[in-house]
């Protein structure tokens, strides 16, 4: 049901994008400098206007489940067995529940060169299922929810405007994005509600992890447009796992772009609509703790079989495209509150493991000029504008 309320709503969007009739021009919630209207959801969105600080705040949900092998779901109960690391497990996901709050800052410099930092503090609840065995050591509870929580990599950016058409108001334009992603997030993060004796101390699967372990490299691209009262973009970002982290393996690349179309349908309001795709590698290896301490495996024994499919670093990534829907409101000048929705549409991935179900993400924006930007009160407008 909620996923055909879902459905509904991105078509009727889409309707009330395409048809609802404006009698004005209108020039964007953000400044016009920086290009005006763009998802805050999409890396790089939010850029300020030269000498102006942007602050970001955004708390996200997601909810996971139920498992899927390549584009094909699965029943939680049909990996339930004596384990053996291809098809039986004796303890398998059956949902994930993650909660992010993301936290941003970024400063433009000049009129071409901006920097930005991101930072965020994600809490991860995933409901296992035990098979009979696990289920006698627990003392006959049949699953329990595994949980992690801490603050994620910090990512360093730097955003640089190759082109556009307009010096104060682009109506095209294009940009690199480039940084790093710093490992402030942890790899070591271990259980403490497993009811099984001998499991709480040992560390969890890569997924409840809130780190990559290493120092990343980011690269993106960003194109926007506008016809108003259209405004229209593509962004492309890749992120690099190069080298094996202090538990001797390292993420699969990272590969993302968007496509997302806006219009503006009062001075105060902004409908959106985007495509979204995701492309995730396999993990190279297993952690330390599970290859040669033989955490994860059956008996502690780095030979034994995988106690959940979660363990495998084989059964992660893959192929996800998804639309996502919203809307920009400015409840007060510079400052612009968002909602989006996000619901997939096709997955194929390294299962077995969980597919995404749906994201919703709130965000809240805010600008602040400097004495330095040409917005700043008691500034002569600059001569460009002709008054």
């Amino acid at each position: 049901m909620f996923k055909k309320n879902l459905l509904s709503l991105f078509i009727a969007n889409i309707c009330f994008l395409i048809f609802v009739p404006l009698s004005q021009a209108f020039v964007g919630l953000c400044c016009a400098h920086c290009g005006g209207n763009m998802p805050l959801n999409i890396p790089g969105g939010g850029i300020p206007e030269t000498h102006e600080f942007r602050f970001k705040l955004s708390q996200m949900y997601m909810e996971m489940g139920p498992l899927r092998d390549g584009t094909s779901d699965l029943k939680t109960s049909s990996l339930l067995g004596v384990p053996d690391s291809v098809t039986k497990f004796a303890a398998v996901p059956e949902e994930m529940r993650t909660y992010m709050t993301m936290a941003s800052v970024a400063y433009s410099f000049t009129d071409n060169f901006s920097g930005m930092a991101m930072l965020g503090y994600v809490r991860n609840d995933m409901d296992m299922k035990f098979n009979s065995a696990l289920t006698t050591a627990a003392g006959g509870k049949s699953g329990f929810t595994m949980f992690s929580h801490g603050i994620t990599d910090l990512t360093l950016l730097g955003k640089y405007r190759v082109f556009k058409d307009d010096e104060l108001a682009p109506t095209k334009q294009a940009s690199v994005m480039f940084g790093v992603s710093l490992p402030t997030g942890s790899i070591d993060k271990e259980f403490s509600r497993n009811p099984v004796p001998g499991q709480n101390g040992t560390i969890l699967p890569f997924r409840m992890q809130t780190g990559s372990g290493t120092v990343d490299p980011v690269l993106g691209v960003t194109l926007q447009g506008s016809n108003d009262p259209w405004w229209y973009g593509a962004n492309f970002k890749w992120e690099g796992h190069l080298y094996d982290n202090d538990q001797g393996y390292h993420r699969g690349q990272e590969l993302r772009y968007d496509l997302y179309l806006m219009r503006q349908v009062h001075p105060k309001a902004v409908l959106l609509t985007e495509l979204n795709y995701w492309y995730e590698g396999k993990y190279s290896d297993e952690p330390f703790a599970q290859r040669v301490n033989g955490e994860g495996h059956v008996g502690f024994s780095p030979s034994g079989g995988f106690i959940s499919p979660l363990n495998d670093p084989d059964n992660y990534g893959g192929h996800q495209m998804a639309v996502s829907f919203g809307f920009q409101f400015q409840p007060i000048p510079l400052h612009v509150l968002e909602l989006i929705a996000t619901m997939p549409i096709y997955q194929d991935l390294n299962g077995p493991q969980l597919r995404q179900d749906y994201m919703i993400q709130a965000t809240y924006y805010v600008e602040l000029p400097t004495k330095k930007s040409r917005r700043h009160k008691g500034f002569k407008p600059p001569k460009e504008l002709g008054f």
